[in-house]
């Protein structure tokens, strides 16, 4: 672009009045982005030429899973919205993304009807006050404008039931302000569609109850942004999501005063309480979109 406007500003200056116009420079040919210069097939309406694979994520569907799987009623979807944050020695910052890859994969499969769209990673907070490194934050109103745009980028295919999720606290009240807007909107367009944000998700309090009453585990706070029931979770999903070598080898496999060991064990509650949190959010679930 900088030649040609170059080359553009040298013809006007030694051009004259009386000689012909002088010829425009050859446009240089763009760069295709595929090798493959075939005309793309239109696969929207092509039959899907393989069986259909087994997982409720949107992002690890082809389209035509997406497609047919709306066609035989999965027109429930999940957003589900974590953060990047610090989370004490052991765990990673995204503590609460794995957690939702825990829990989102239980919710949309008790459901039966739900797909689940990709995870926000990101939480809402000022992007000027980050104190601590690996941090990183969306401005409320660029989450909230993230989140409204999966909603009705997930309406605009056929999703009749929207689920906003918040594994972090500070994402409730901007799902609840994105839920009400949208359902405002569409009820004014007549749309039949409805997002419902669900509180009831993020029920910590309850589940250091389960895990007192019904695990029997009692922690002794520490004062680390770290829990045994957020570590037992991730281990379903990754060890490493809680550094499990590094801190058998140090000597650190232990929080609030509980042993993680054996790890075969901690994983099982880790199941347990997965389990529990999907029976309180599905039911949450259904008490909402019942009273819609």
């Amino acid at each position: 672009m900088a030649n040609t406007t170059i080359a553009l500003s040298l013809a006007a200056l030694l051009w004259s009045p009386g000689q012909a116009q002088p010829p425009a420079p050859t446009p240089t040919p763009r760069p295709t982005a595929s090798v493959n210069l075939q005309p793309r097939v239109d696969v929207l309406g092509m039959p899907r030429p393989i069986e259909m694979h087994d997982t409720v994520w949107i992002e690890d569907l082809t389209m035509m899973e997406v497609r047919d799987l709306i066609k035989a009623g999965r027109t429930t979807a999940l957003i589900l919205t974590g953060g990047i944050e610090e989370n004490g020695p052991y765990l990673t910052t995204g503590k609460h993304n794995n957690v939702l890859r825990v829990t989102g994969e239980s919710i949309a499969r008790a459901l039966g009807d739900a797909l689940v769209a990709p995870i926000v990673t990101l939480e809402p907070g000022n992007p000027e006050r980050v104190r601590t490194p690996g941090t990183v934050l969306l401005s409320p109103e660029t989450f909230k404008a993230v989140v409204s745009d999966m909603a009705v980028s997930l309406k605009s295919q056929g999703f009749k039931n929207i689920i906003l999720l918040g594994d972090n606290g500070g994402n409730i009240t901007p799902l609840q302000q994105v839920s009400d807007a949208l359902n405002a909107k569409w009820k004014a367009e007549s749309v039949d569609a409805r997002t419902y944000s669900i509180p009831e998700y993020y029920n910590y309090g309850e589940v250091e109850k389960f895990e007192q009453d019904v695990l029997g585990i009692h922690e002794k706070l520490e004062g680390l942004h770290d829990d045994y029931y957020i570590t037992s979770i991730i281990m379903v999903h990754d060890p490493n999501g809680v550094r499990m070598p590094e801190r058998v080898k140090a000597g650190k496999f232990v929080i609030n005063g509980v042993s993680l060991a054996p790890a075969e064990k901690t994983i099982e509650n880790g199941r347990r309480i997965v389990a529990f949190r999907t029976e309180k959010t599905v039911a949450a679930i259904k008490k909402a979109m019942a009273a819609r």
